[in-house]
């Protein structure tokens, strides 16, 4: 249903979108440093879910109804500031004895779920959805159709470049926060990545 033209111009451009800085970016990098190439890999995997449930509400209708609900937008950004803060809390909090590695997978699990949920509660990205994935759309050839493709197609290309992102991050964790200091700092950097992401949630500005 996509032609080559389009195919080559959409994923162009998703990937030079994805090259901006951004949230998704900042929570990959910075999970890929203090969890190591896992911890990068996770987040990766939580934001593609989170893309793809996106396309799938978008094609639908639904992203629309609820952008044109005007409380929507508030809503959405302190539900995601409040979740950024909580596990930014979370992560201060000291650490049990005799968790060991079952702590380890259970921290992964919760980066994915935190990576989906930190998309899914940003606002702009469900603006983005409904404005960007319809530009790439020929009405004629099935709308619907085409978008969970295009969908389909920036879910795969941001999952390579979280991934890479992620495991960027790992590699930066091996060397330089491995032992001593560095690695007991590691919780506290990642608690303020998160509350500066809340921050900028909060201060978002609804676009006119």
């Amino acid at each position: 249903m996509l032609d080559m033209q389009t195919l080559l111009i959409f994923s162009a451009a998703v990937t030079l979108l994805l090259l901006s800085p951004g949230p998704n970016m900042a929570f990959v990098i910075s999970h890929g440093v203090s969890m190591g190439w896992r911890g990068g890999l996770a987040a990766a995997l939580g934001i593609s879910l989170a893309d793809l449930l996106l396309t799938a509400l978008t094609a639908s209708g639904v992203t629309a109804l609820i952008a044109a609900w005007p409380p929507s937008f508030d809503i959405i950004r302190y539900c995601g500031a409040v979740y950024l803060l909580w596990m930014a809390f979370k992560l201060l909090q000291p650490r049990k004895a005799g968790m060991g590695e079952g702590r380890r997978e259970t921290s992964l699990a919760a980066v994915l779920l935190a990576a989906m949920l930190n998309s899914l509660l940003n606002p702009k990205a469900l603006l983005f959805f409904i404005v960007f994935l319809p530009q790439f759309v020929v009405p004629a050839k099935g709308a619907v159709a085409q978008q969970l493709l295009l969908g389909l197609v920036l879910s795969m290309i941001a999952l390579v470049f979280h991934v890479l992102l992620g495991a960027c991050g790992g590699v930066l964790s091996r060397r330089f926060c491995g032992k001593g200091r560095m690695a007991r700092l590691q919780p506290r950097l990642l608690a303020s990545v998160l509350a500066l992401l809340a921050l900028r949630l909060v201060l978002m500005q609804r676009p006119a």
